[in-house]
């Protein structure tokens, strides 16, 4: 700040020994001592008093934060998944009985062209058929268009490789 070399001090006495005199100088130095002591500790004061304004904006800062942070727990004390999960399946059970009650295509109205028309019966007998007796058969339904496998004929034999002619613990030839 300032910049004050000995040679100004050496200066400053000199004048001041002159101008006060040689008897009052010790108690105007005493004088200007007790003044800079409380210039400093007037100083030191405020530099405390800011310090502790800033550490209450600091601590009010961190109890906002605080006081956020409890907030959410508490709404995270409610939480309850069974009852979103009861929710989600309403909701998909609503869509569904809306989709199931609203009104069906008349067979009048012509299909999309590209859904392949649905085989008939004869056509699904006559693919069993080819697909083999002891083989399953994969049969596309017309009315839900979702394949359903199906069994071998019930007069069909068997494919676990025995037949009724051998014993129990006999292997076939």
């Amino acid at each position: 700040m300032f910049e004050i070399g000995w040679s100004e001090l050496l200066l400053i006495g000199i004048v001041a020994l002159i101008a006060i005199g040689p008897k009052e100088l010790p108690g105007v130095l005493r004088t200007l001592g007790q003044w800079t002591a409380k210039l400093r500790r007037m100083a030191t004061e405020f530099q405390n008093q800011f310090h502790e304004a800033i550490r209450e904006a600091e601590l009010a800062d961190l109890k906002k934060e605080v006081d956020e942070m409890t907030t959410q727990a508490k709404s995270y004390a409610n939480f309850d998944p069974v009852v979103d999960v009861r929710r989600e399946f309403e909701s998909a059970q609503h869509q569904i009985e809306t989709s199931i009650t609203q009104q069906p295509k008349s067979e009048s109205e012509p299909q999309p062209s590209s859904a392949p028309p649905a085989p008939s019966e004869t056509e699904v007998a006559a693919a069993a058929q080819t697909a083999g007796a002891n083989e399953a058969a994969i049969v596309a339904t017309p009315d839900a268009g979702i394949p359903v496998t199906t069994s071998a004929p019930a007069g069909a034999p068997a494919t676990d490789g025995k037949s009724g002619s051998h014993g129990a613990g006999e292997k076939p030839a």
